[in-house]
């Protein structure tokens, strides 16, 4: 995947009420500390920045090539971290948007971080909980793989955990591998990529009810032009017109 152009960081948070055509949307989520910044900056720009402000809740846009050379647009949200308190989960505001306006979302949690593993359950059931016709894709990613004296997760846990809530898993490391945090975001959107002229069909629809041409489905055959059979009709006629001639002479 090729990047195309500098990232640019939104201030305003894009609501689902006002959604950016044509962008695949991606919601980062996790507890505190896990790196969900760090994973986001060093897949869209290859660096690692180990000291960022926490739950900035930054949201990213960048033009990518996918698999076939495909170029899309997309934004990534990053959210403030979820923690669990005597009450139950404090989800802020911000990551509740996030879900309803994401196209897929992205589970994160840290090896080194016992507790942030056992929010993901709960996190996945906010995401199915989130009030929309379709569940969006959903892939888990383990962080700070290469900490290995400091880690508290074992590393089966996580492959059995996706498998039970049917997702994709990724053990990564921000700080060391961009080859591996690059393969997963890659996959995520190379998979929402192929599902896009779907979805555009339906929401690029003109006011009088006829889908634009971009989306138009290639099942519906496009009608032939009059004036190319008018053309086809007079060529006809003039190649039998000249092929009198040459037998009358």
């Amino acid at each position: 995947m090729r990047l195309i152009q500098n990232m640019s960081t939104i201030a305003e948070f894009a609501t689902p009420e006002c959604p950016s055509n044509g962008n695949i949307k991606i919601a980062v989520i996790g507890g505190s500390g896990v790196g969900k910044t760090a994973l986001v900056v060093r897949f869209l720009t290859r660096r690692f920045i180990g000291d960022y402000e926490r739950n900035a809740g930054n949201l990213y846009s960048r033009e990518v090539q996918v698999d076939g050379g495909e170029q899309v647009a997309i934004q990534v949200q990053d959210t403030p971290g979820v923690d669990l308190t005597g009450n139950g989960l404090s989800i802020p505001d911000h990551v509740t948007c996030s879900i309803q306006w994401a196209d897929a979302v992205v589970l994160v949690y840290s090896v080194t971080d016992r507790h942030s593993f056992d929010l993901i359950g709960q996190l996945h059931q906010l995401v199915a909980r989130a009030g929309r016709a379709n569940v969006p894709p959903v892939i888990l990613l383990a962080n700070k793989a290469d900490l290995l004296h400091m880690r508290r997760v074992d590393a089966e846990q996580g492959p059995l955990l996706a498998a039970a809530l049917g997702c994709s898993f990724y053990e990564v490391s921000a700080s060391e591998d961009y080859s591996q945090v690059h393969g997963a975001f890659h996959r995520l959107c190379c998979h929402m990529a192929k599902q896009q002229p779907t979805a555009s069909l339906s929401s690029h629809t003109s006011s009088s009810g006829v889908a634009e041409k971009k989306g138009r489905s290639p099942l519906i055959p496009r009608p032939k032009s009059p004036n190319m059979q008018d053309l086809k009709r007079r060529f006809k006629q003039a190649l039998s017109a000249k092929v009198r001639t040459v037998t009358s002479v």
